[in-house]
């Protein structure tokens, strides 16, 4: 079988890196940190999802998986790498490939003809043809120019908390640079995937997953722009929402504090640089997403009064997950410190809190949190807040954000 190598540890590398050495493939995982590549090597994780120890502790036991902080020769190599953004002098936000083009550029040595360059982080469109520019510009720094070697772009489409389900059972796209390229890409991820693999460029395949990414994101900001609407009309938005998804065909999302994780609140902005005259509806679903936690703030601060001390209910940016990339909820609690107030953080799911908040929140437990507070913000539905009730929370002021506080 060929072998892999796999730049980025993270999320999406170590699942997609695991199941790989579970079906008998050789794997080496790279990743930038030493810390992270020896918990690998020990069989253990350093990211929080379900059933991922027990493939990792399999696939490195196997002898299959082993990581290292640099990359090796190998037959494939797969590109799971963050693809972060930069706040531009506009409000709008500019893709920042260096993590890509840096991954891209260390495997320069190891290449050979007939390797195939599979580029799985999300991406703005023409970036795996960047891949292919860089790669081909390192080679000849290097005096060793190669002909034959394939790229792809086979974004991952995978939620956390349900990675390994996903990775299995989701259909796949592989967009090739050429078509002998996705077919190469077809023929690996079918060792694994039950789903259907569809083949198109790799242009295509770019902008499908950041459509995707955008399509949710314009339906989560139309729920949260109902959430402001009823605040100033003074209308209860859990209970609009609930009537007008009677009709048929209305299925309205529930809002919340914002949008985070790596994939809704940061792919549309890939749209939005690549043609921002025209992504009009796509930029303004974002700007409305990205001030809800401005709007939470101003919610908490009328709320609490000059020694109040407000309780965050959750840091993750979805529910039941240990991932605070991009979560509004550590944006609110950071902008609640910033205000002067007394912020206790309560997330189950982390045993520290981001640097944003070290030394500016205390990482408590629910019970201390619920009898120390004096305002309760529920920023985040984990399975662990379930059963709340108005009851429990008696005079205390509450801001809930995602209406799950029993009335």
């Amino acid at each position: 079988m060929p072998s892999l190598c796999v730049l980025g540890l993270g999320y999406i590398g170590l699942p997609t890196a695991s199941i790989f050495a579970t079906k008998g493939r050789r794997v080496l995982g790279v990743d930038v940190s030493a810390s992270v590549v020896e918990t690998i090597n020990s069989g253990r994780i350093h990211i929080q999802e379900p059933d991922l120890d027990v493939l990792v502790r399999a696939a490195v036991q196997s002898g299959n998986l082993k990581a290292a902080t640099n990359p090796a020769a190998a037959d494939i190599f797969i590109l799971a790498v963050p693809t972060p953004f930069i706040a531009s002098a506009d409000g709008a936000r500019v893709p920042d490939l260096s993590f890509v083009e840096a991954a891209t550029r260390s495997i320069a040595p190891f290449v050979a003809a007939g390797n195939l360059i599979i580029l799985e982080s999300t991406s703005p469109v023409g970036t795996t043809e960047k891949v292919k520019v860089w790669l081909e510009a390192e080679l000849t720094k290097l005096g060793r120019p190669i002909d034959g070697l394939l790229f792809a772009h086979c974004p991952e489409r995978i939620l956390p908390g349900q990675m390994l389900k996903e990775l299995v059972s989701n259909d796949r796209i592989c967009g090739g640079l050429t078509p002998a390229a996705a077919e190469k890409a077809r023929d690996l991820y079918a060792s694994f995937c039950t789903a259907q693999i569809f083949l198109t460029d790799a242009r295509t395949a770019e902008l499908a997953k950041l459509t995707e990414n955008a399509y949710r994101d314009v339906n989560i900001a139309f729920a949260n722009e109902l959430s402001l609407i009823c605040d100033k009309l003074a209308i209860d938005v859990w209970e609009l929402i609930r009537l007008a998804n009677r009709h048929p065909r209305v299925k309205i999302l529930q809002p919340g504090p914002g949008v985070g994780g790596h994939c809704i609140a940061v792919d549309p902005w890939f749209i939005v640089d690549a043609a921002p005259a025209e992504a009009r509806l796509i930029r303004t679903a974002r700007e409305v997403n990205d001030s809800k936690p401005h709007h939470v703030v101003a919610q908490v601060r009328a709320a609490a009064g000059q020694d109040a001390v407000v309780a965050c209910l959750g840091l993750a940016f979805k529910a039941n997950v240990d991932d605070l990339r991009e979560s509004p909820a550590v944006e609110i609690a950071a902008h609640l410190a910033d205000a002067g107030l007394k912020v206790l953080a309560v997330e189950p799911h982390v045993t520290a809190l981001p640097k944003s908040l070290q030394g500016r929140a205390e990482l408590v437990s629910l019970t201390d949190a619920l009898a120390r507070a004096t305002v309760i913000v529920l920023l985040v539905d984990h399975r662990a807040f379930a059963g709340l009730t108005l009851a429990q929370l008696k005079g205390k002021k509450l801001i809930d954000t995602r209406g799950v506080v029993g009335r």
